[in-house]
This record gives structure tokens, C-alpha cells and sequence, in this order.
């Protein structure tokens, strides 16, 4: 059933000697700060989370992704119900459907690559292919007779023949590969890279767009501002002329002595010249005095008269003029003013007053906006906390949005509220990033911070929080004894804002929840024979010393020789080479690219294991190794 929003003044504040600094006016049930305050759910609840979501051409159909109920949503519009649901061999991630609303297409976070065929008309699964691993953002070809995937962890991209399921074509991209857009002509294929792939101490350090020339195989890389990480949607304007990239632009280059303006996190949009296969401009989303946090799903509406932006860290959408972004983009080019702000072009991506006038912010119900799709002048937008879709004109001055639940509502467990929290920018002042800016999916965002935690001008590499509360002690220099004491302290020096205790241990029962993604170097599951051999020089060198199994840390520091001027000691801690595949650039100052680069060229006099005798084989089937844990 559809149902309109009940306003409700309810509101939680909260207050810092004795001064209000941060409040919250959305509806109770949908807050999940109201949540904690509330009697924690025992059992776990069957959430839906809905990740993906497209609709047929007459827009009279949704087809909704569920990433936790492991299934496809058949929503009738007209209706306004969920009709049939379709079971899936694995948890989804994306979902396209062909020009003839006959065949939906989902990939999944399978490491052996399944995607997931659907027959529409009959509603239920036709085939499943493979692709690479954790096959993602599936696209269809307008004719309808090819699908591209991208492989995240294979940082690859797929062509796969409908007609038979098989692969004709694989290139090779950048560093996990989220997003795809098709140039109007079909011929060029624009990737979304996630991650920055560059040592954290190179002059630049950012994700970029590969752009694919799916006919002649010639590849083109534009590189996104300085500091852009995070990069999670990518959208085609109707005229086919540009591409619209959302992404972070993180400041890492100043100490993070406050939250202000941007000072640590902003929230980007860059726009692509399509015909040349370059940036023209990256803008700012936020407001001076407001954060618009984590920018995820975007989309234009069919008229082109807007862009539609998802806050996935907040409970909002952003809708732009898209006619008077590209006005105001052409004045800058000339250094005329730009409404409120000066017209220096250079200037724009550091100018939170440029998109002033040309955007506005419309509130949600549900909490996690990740994927919208538009439908005439609506949108429809999946809530990945809510378990619901909701419905907004665009068009309209503010929101009314329409709620269509895909579920009946689950009381929230603990995990469930440190997910929220986790990924929620509204635990931070001014709403400009979560914990999710630096660590998306819990992981690295490529990037080095100087934190405060160890003095000011020696900048660390940001760690994944997988088996963070396992491996204490917590930061490189392991000034924190936990990551219990990490985690409140993220909060309070980090995002400025103290949160309720409930908050923070709901948070610890989130992250002590993560496992472990197989490596995509493994062989069917198992160490290829290089691997096997690099196990055994593993041990020999002196590896398994320090990074013993099953943790492959010993929760010690030690000196390796790649301390500095800049730092107060020459220990580090031994961080778990646990899924260290996904978590480059390496070392505490991110300045291995790789870990051929650790053993290598960052290993003087052996302190890393006596690896400088090994011959060019061994050291490869040593990496191989570590590249497989």
C-alpha cells in the first residue's frame, strides 16, 4: 500500500556543554537515533534492502533489487504493490532490463560470478551466467543483444552475449569498477572506478572514469580532482553530450582540526564531456553550513531539465537545474559571476556557494538512499535502511514523497542500528560525511589522514575496519587501545559530535560483524600453485613471524624501517594481511602501491622478512600469497 508521510514535529537534539549543535526533525519511525533509545530487538529481523532499482517503459513496473532478502520485487505502480517476488541464487548488487521489458539482468556479490537471469512476462529466473568476480552494475546495449558488467574485485570489465550467456570481451580498468554509462551511439562504454590506485603519497591521488571504445578496444582514463574517492554513480544526459559522476573530494591535505565547510569531506559532482572524453568541471553539492553527505545514485530526468542525486549518508535527494548548472558552468568558463559566487572556473570545485540557487535538497522518509531510477518527472528511490521505495516529483517546490513498503517493518536490531549509524552522516556536525566517507563498505578510501591522535603533519593511510576489534591495538601507531576507544573517539574528534553510548556500541556490534571477502586470486576457492609456493616462502623468510595465522598479525608494533622525520617513532603496528587484495596503497604512510612494491622497493635491510636474496619468481609467488589471504 501506498501511504503519504504523517508530519510529525518530534525531534531529537542533542548537546555538548551545554550548547545545541545538532538536531533532527524527520519522522520518528524512519530515525534511527530515535531507534536506540528504544528496547533492542533480540532476534535478528529479515530485512530486505533494497539496493537496486529500475522500471519498465511505460512506467508501470518497478523491479527492485533486495540485497539482505536475497530476491528481485515485482512492483505494480498502478496498484501500488508488490505483485511477485522472484528468488535469487545469490545477494544482488545491480539490475538492468532490456529495451523490451522482457529480461532482467542482476548481478550478485558471488566471488565465482553468477548473474542472474529473469523472464519478465513469466516472472521467474531463465538462466544465470558468469562473469568475474562480484560482477556489478549491469547495462544493457540498446539493441538489447549485449550486457556489460563490471567485475569489482577483478577490476575488469565484461561483454556478454545475451543470446548464449558467454563472455566475448574483458578489459581491464582501474580499482573497483561500480558504475557504467553508455555514450548515446553505443560505441563508448564510461566506467566508475571506486578508489583512488596510486600510492597515497603521490602528488595526486584520485579515482577516475575509464571510458571504453567497446568496438576498437582503445582505452581513456580521466582522472577525477585530487582527493576524489568514494565514486559511486555515474548518469548519461539525454542529449547524450555529458556524464554525471558522483563522487567524495576529500580534503587530505590539511590536518582535520575541524568539520566546517568542508574542511576534511566534501560531496562532488563532476561533469563529463562526453565527444571528448574529458572533465569540464567538478562542483560542490553542499552548503556552506551543510554537508550533503556521501552522493551515491544519480539520474536525469527524460526532458533533461534535472539531475537527481541520492544523499545516501543523510535522508534526502538533491535535484538540480540541470540547464542552469551548465549556464552557470559557461559563465565560470568566461570568469563572469556566478549568482552567488565569484566566476573563477579554477575555483569551482573548492566553491560551496556555486550550485546556490540551481539545487534543492528534498527530504525522505526512509533512511540509505543507494539507487533511484526516474520515471517521467518521478523518482523513485530505494531506501536500503527502510525497506521501502518512495516516490518524488522532482518537479514539485518540496517533497511530498510516496511511500510504497516492499515489507512488513522490522524492529531494528543492534548490528542493524551500527549499520545505519555506520554509514549515517547525521552523526556528524553538519551533516557532511559518515564513517562510510573514509571507509566505504567498512574498508579504505586509498587516501592518508592527518588525524589528531598523533600530533599534526604526519598523515596516516586509512585501514579497513574488518577485524579492527579483533586485531587491538587500533591507528598505526596504535594510540588507541581498542577499537571499542577508536570508534568513540571517530565520532567525537573525527566528526565532532559526541553520540549516545548505545549509539557507539551498536556501532562496534556492526563492525565486529564483517567476515571476510574471498580473494579474487583464489582458485575456485582454494591457493593457485603460486600461491602454494609463496606459502611456503611465507614461513621461510620469516613472514608468518609477525603476521602469524589465523589473524596474520601478532597485535604488536615493530620497526620496519619505514619511519620518517614526521613521525614521533619508528613502530607501526602489524597490521592483518587479511583481505589485503582489496586495502592498497600499503604501509602506514600508503606509499607502497602494491605489495610487490611492500616486498621490494619498501623493504630495506630485510625488515620485512629477508626477501632481498629471492629470485623474481619467488617474490612473485610470495605476492601471490599474501594477495590470497
Amino acid at each position: 500500500m501506498i501511504q503519504r508521510q504523517i508530519p510529525t514535529s518530534e525531534r531529537i537534539t542533542m548537546s555538548f556543554r551545554g550548547q545545541c549543535f545538532f538536531q533532527i526533525g524527520t519522522p520518528w519511525r524512519s530515525l534511527i537515533l530515535t531507534a536506540i533509545f528504544l528496547s533492542h530487538a533480540a532476534a535478528a529481523a529479515d530485512y530486505l534492502s533494497p539496493i537496486a532499482v529500475t522500471a519498465d517503459a511505460e512506467g508501470k513496473m518497478l523491479f527492485v533489487a533486495l540485497a539482505t532478502g536475497k530476491k528481485v520485487a515485482f512492483v505494480n505502480l498502478v496498484q501500488g504493490k508488490v505483485t511477485h517476488w522472484v528468488d535469487l541464487p545469490a545477494i544482488p548488487n545491480g539490475i538492468a532490463l532490456s529495451a523490451d521489458d522482457k529480461k532482467l539482468v542482476v548481478t550478485t556479490n558471488d566471488p565465482a560470478g553468477t548473474v542472474a537471469v529473469l523472464d519478465v512476462p513469466q516472472g521467474k529466473l531463465l538462466a544465470t551466467w558468469r562473469a568475474g568476480h562480484t560482477p556489478s552494475a549491469p547495462l544493457f546495449s540498446p539493441d538489447g543483444q549485449t550486457v556489460y558488467i563490471a567485475n569489482r574485485f577483478n577490476n575488469t570489465v565484461s561483454m556478454i552475449d545475451v543470446t548464449s550467456g558467454q563472455e566475448k570481451k574483458r578489459w581491464h580498468v582501474s580499482r573497483e569498477p561500480v558504475a557504467m554509462a553508455l555514450s548515446s551511439d553505443a560505441k563508448l562504454l564510461f566506467v566508475v572506478n571506486l578508489l583512488p590506485s596510486q600510492a597515497a603519497t603521490e602528488q595526486v591521488v584520485a579515482s577516475d572514469v575509464t571510458v571504453l571504445n567497446v568496438a576498437s578496444d582503445e582505452i581513456n582514463e580521466i582522472l577525477l580532482p585530487n582527493g576524489s574517492t568514494g565514486a559511486h554513480g555515474i548518469a548519461m544526459s539525454p542529449d547524450g553530450k555529458f556524464c554525471y559522476v558522483t563522487h567524495i573530494l576529500g580534503r587530505y591535505q590539511v590536518p582535520t582540526t575541524q568539520v566546517e565547510r568542508g574542511w576534511i569531506n566534501t560531496n562532488a559532482l563532476s561533469i563529463i564531456d562526453v565527444a571528448e572524453q574529458k572533465l569540464i568541471r567538478t562542483v560542490l553539492l553542499d552548503e556552506i553550513d551543510r554537508g550533503a553527505a556521501n552522493p551515491w545514485p544519480v539520474a536525469c530526468s527524460k526532458d533533461g531539465k534535472f539531475v537527481v542525486i541520492g544523499l545516501a549518508g543523510l535522508q534526502e535527494i538533491m535535484v538540480l537545474d540541470r540547464i542552469e548548472l551548465h549556464a552557470r558552468l559557461e559563465k565560470a568558463d568566461k570568469s563572469q559571476p556566478v549568482g552567488y559566487s565569484a566566476g573563477d572556473s579554477q575555483s569551482t570545485p573548492n566553491n560551496l556557494a556555486f550550485l546556490t540557487g540551481a539545487r534543492r535538497r528534498l527530504p525522505l522518509n526512509g533512511i540509505g538512499p543507494r539507487s533511484l531510477t526516474m520515471v517521467g518527472n518521478k523518482a523513485y528511490v530505494a531506501l536500503y535502511f527502510s525497506d521501502c521505495v518512495e516516490a518524488v516529483d522532482v518537479e514539485e517546490a518540496t517533497s511530498h514523497p510516496l511511500t510504497l513498503s516492499l515489507g512488513p517493518q522490522q524492529p531494528l536490531t543492534t548490528m542493524r542500528q551500527g549499520e545505519i549509524a555506520f554509514f549515517d552522516a547525521r552523526t556528524c556536525f553538519q551533516h557532511w560525511m559518515s564513517c562510510g566517507s573514509c571507509h566505504p563498505d567498512t574498508r579504505v578510501d586509498g587516501l592518508n589522514w592527518d588525524l589528531l591522535n598523533d600530533g599534526i603533519g604526519n598523515p596516516k593511510n586509512t585501514r579497513s575496519m574488518l577485524w579492527a576489534h579483533r586485531t587491538p591495538p587500533a591507528m598505526s601507531l596504535g594510540v588507541r587501545g581498542t577499537a571499542e576507544v577508536a570508534v568513540r573517539a571517530g565520532f567525537r574528534y573525527i566528526k565532532f559530535l559526541i553520540v549516545p553510548e548505545e549509539l557507539a556500541q551498536a556501532t562496534d556490534e556492526f563492525l565486529k560483524s564483517l567476515t571476510p571477502v574471498p580473494s579474487p586470486h583464489l582458485k575456485n576457492g582454494k591457493l593457485s600453485e603460486s600461491a602454494q609456493r609463496g606459502e611456503k616462502i611465507f614461513q621461510q623468510v620469516g613472514c608468518a613471524s609477525c603476521h602469524p595465522s589465523p589473524l596474520f598479525t601478532d597485535l604488536k608494533k615493530h620497526n620496519v624501517g619505514t619511519g620518517g622525520l614526521r613521525e614521533n617513532e619508528d613502530s607501526f603496528d602489524t597490521p592483518t594481511l587479511v583481505e589485503s587484495w582489496r586495502t592498497a596503497p600499503y604501509l602506514h604512510d600508503g606509499r607502497a602501491k602494491s605489495i610487490l612494491d611492500v616486498i621490494q622497493k619498501f623493504n630495506v635491510g630485510d625488515k620485512h622478512g629477508k626477501t632481498s636474496n629471492l629470485s623474481p619468481q619467488e617474490i612473485a609467488d610470495l605476492t601471490e600469497y599474501v594477495l590470497s589471504l
